[in-house]
């Protein structure tokens, strides 16, 4: 008699995001592969999900795209711990024994703590010509060593080069520890929380989460714009947002 092989499922749940259990009609929406979303709910919290067929593994930019429409326009109807792109779970129990009542106090607690409140992404940059130009006014040793390397080659491997090279870089860090500091004290008074993120480059500034109340988003945003304003020549300042709160809703 042949060995009986039990056949592996053809289709699992495809998880967006935590949210509060719906106490009335759910929010419609549709998801990967233009899926219906549903909610898996387990005492106090729920899990947006959808079916999604398992021999074809999520991983392309539609998909991608689709998952943060999800996410997105449930952080716009209510509060929601987005859960990393691409988990997916076998079915709906697991989806209550294995993510939801495991985690059920805690997912219940950050939701508590971020109802009300909406996640922006600030990004400052420099004008690059610029802030160079106060780089070399500010000291005399940077202004001295780039006339005397001017007129050398281009790929030149010279000493002065290497001065000029680190002297930059030092007083480069200088002007954007305070630029920085100048930034976080605008916004600081409208905001609950903030998360820093590593950037890169001559032009780079800040690049920052920030957490904020609903009643202080025009306040912040009012704030923002006057900065902006003031710092237009040397400064850019980019606002994305309201977004789900990525970086607040805990790891994992």
């Amino acid at each position: 008699m042949p060995e009986a092989h039990e056949r592996a499922p053809e289709t699992g749940y495809y998880v967006y995001g935590v949210v509060p259990a719906p106490g009335g009609s759910p929010l419609p929406l549709q998801g990967i592969d233009q899926a219906d979303v549903e909610y898996v709910a387990y005492e106090e919290v729920a899990a947006a999900v959808s079916v999604i067929a398992l021999d074809r593994p999520p991983g392309r930019r539609a998909e991608l795209m689709a998952h943060n429409s999800v996410v997105d326009a449930l952080a716009n109807a209510t509060t929601v711990l987005p859960v990393k792109f691409g988990s997916i779970m076998a079915d709906r129990d697991s989806v209550i024994h294995d993510l939801l009542a495991p985690s059920h106090d805690r997912f219940a607690d950050l939701l508590a703590n971020l109802a009300g409140c909406r996640q922006f992404n600030l990004r400052a940059t420099y004008v690059q010509d610029q802030v160079l130009a106060e780089v070399v006014q500010s000291n005399p040793e940077i202004a001295e060593l780039r006339r005397r390397t001017r007129e050398l080659p281009e790929g030149t491997m010279h000493p002065d080069l290497v001065r000029l090279g680190e002297l930059v870089s030092r007083v480069l860090e200088d002007k954007r520890d305070d630029d920085a500091r100048t930034i976080l004290d605008t916004i600081r008074p409208f905001a609950l929380d903030e998360a820093r993120r590593q950037g890169g480059g001559v032009d780079h500034l800040l690049d920052l989460a920030v957490l904020v109340e609903d009643e202080r988003i025009a306040e912040f945003e009012d704030g923002l714009e006057q900065l902006a304003e003031a710092l237009h020549e040397r400064v850019r300042l980019r606002l994305v947002g309201p977004v789900a709160p990525y970086e607040f809703a805990g790891a994992g």
